[in-house]
């Protein structure tokens, strides 16, 4: 392939820009290994309701990249054909779809002249102008007309591409490293007590894409990204780590903090003077510290200190947790793509603040006035009909991690947490099942060879 190509990935929101896009791109630099001049890799994000309005800045970090357009334009791009910015476009090309809504890259194909290659997590539409579909299982295959089934691939979970990603060291979590035993190497004892303050108790791994694992239980509080988690999971979170503290000392704590947030962002949750859920429910907040040569970290009202990691993705770092204090979300496939253990929390003390619903719901749940109140009514009655809410569970269709939904309370958390870290075992059998339903690693390296074998096509 010598001739200019043009990838354009048409995308949505952050999960799907963290665990679709990302391994996407990286596989598409590493198959096409033809000039960068030549390969031009663009993005266009569609509006989202669980965008948080960061997604331009998080797919601009991505190295392979060449261009991003934000969703508010995406819709003058859809009907008329025009970026905010005025692209151009080469003679070939494809468009690649990683989120939104699957009637997009078929419209904007056919104005570029382009192939369309869709990836399809639960269900394929459109199976007479798509030209190829990457799906996720054979089950979606079986509502698929055989006039059409050339056009379908079984390509895997790309969300299991997380694992990969991490790139590393599941031996030190089940005694691997190096044959010496320690002192040398990435999994050695040497490395693994660097990163750790014995006065301060902080972790500061020596580069933020290369952590280490910490000689002491580590575990990760993963509150969310949008204000509606936040306001509750901050507090939250800190409340269990206290507890936890209490009984367990050695423990160490790290929130990695969501690409689309800020350390002072995240630290407005935790304070009591700005979120006020902190007093009504007895929880309690954070003081942020900004150290010179470690991690920032909040410190709560007992002297817990929970580092706060910027590092993205983190998967190297959550590798390393024994257990995770996690929201819903995508977070819950990525730490079940990396074998970690957690346990999932769903608070119900403010059900109006939950407005994160699609279609006619979101529009009702946000009006002026009565949203509150419509808010309450819709969580509740969801709530109520609920099914396994974290991602792994889906999967298994069972319980694998923990899911705690209603008015929680941190000391019956931490009570749970604290059992799971006195019996290791446990911890291990979970990871064990995390793995076994997974999904084998290679989405990304399948559907990327669907996207060269389009590109041959247009030869």
């Amino acid at each position: 392939m010598n001739c200019p190509i043009d990838i354009l990935i048409l995308s949505n929101g952050p999960g799907e820009l963290s665990t679709w896009v990302q391994p996407v791109v990286k596989e598409l630099r590493r198959q096409l290994t033809i000039a960068r001049a030549l390969l031009r890799i663009s993005i266009i994000l569609s509006p989202c309701a669980n965008a948080s309005g960061q997604e331009v800045a998080i797919a601009q970090r991505f190295p392979e990249v060449d261009r991003v357009q934000g969703a508010e334009h995406f819709f003058p791009f859809l009907l008329f054909g025009k970026t905010h910015a005025n692209w151009d476009w080469r003679s070939r090309g494809v468009v690649l779809f990683l989120g939104g809504d699957q009637f997009f890259p078929i419209v904007i194909a056919k104005r570029l002249g382009y192939r369309t290659v869709i990836y399809a997590e639960w269900e394929a539409r459109w199976h007479a102008w798509g030209d190829r579909f990457g799906v996720m299982n054979a089950e979606i295959l079986n509502r698929v007309a055989p006039r059409y089934a050339h056009k379908f691939s079984v390509v895997g979970d790309l969300m299991a591409e997380a694992g990969v990603e991490s790139g590393r060291v599941e031996e030190w979590r089940s005694g691997g490293g190096e044959e010496d035993g320690g002192g040398k190497g990435d999994g050695g004892a040497g490395e693994m007590m660097r990163g750790w303050d014995d006065e301060s108790d902080v972790f500061t791994p020596p580069s933020p894409h290369h952590p280490v694992p910490p000689s002491s239980p580590l575990i990760g509080l993963l509150p969310g990204s949008k204000p509606m988690k936040l306001i509750l999971g901050v507090p939250l979170t800190l409340a269990i780590a206290e507890h936890i503290y209490m009984a367990r000392s050695d423990v160490q704590f790290v929130i990695p903090v969501a690409p689309t947030l800020t350390v002072k962002d995240l630290a407005a949750y935790a304070d009591p003077t700005q979120n006020p859920i902190i007093q009504r429910l007895g929880w309690v907040g954070g003081e942020l510290v900004l150290p010179a040569e470690q991690l920032p970290f909040l410190k709560t009202p007992a002297g817990v200190k929970v580092s706060l990691w910027t590092g993205f993705p983190a998967y190297d770092l959550l590798s390393r947790c024994c257990l995770c204090l996690t929201t819903i979300g995508a977070n819950t496939a990525e730490l079940g793509a990396l074998g970690v253990p957690m346990i999932v929390l769903l608070p119900t003390q403010q059900l109006d603040i939950m407005r994160a619903w699609d279609g006619i719901p979101g529009l009702l749940v946000n009006l002026p006035g009565i949203g509150a109140l419509l808010a309450r009514g819709i969580n509740w009655l969801a709530l109520r009909r609920r099914g396994l809410l974290a991602w792994p569970n889906i999967w298994a269709k069972r319980e694998i991690v923990p899911e705690l939904v209603g008015a929680l309370q941190p000391a019956e958390v931490a009570k749970r947490a604290i059992a799971y870290l006195a019996h290791p075992e446990q911890l291990q059998t979970i990871s064990n099942e995390l793995r076994a339903v997974r999904g084998q690693p290679g989405a990304a390296q399948k559907l990327v060879q669907l996207v060269c074998e389009e590109l041959e096509i247009m030869n």
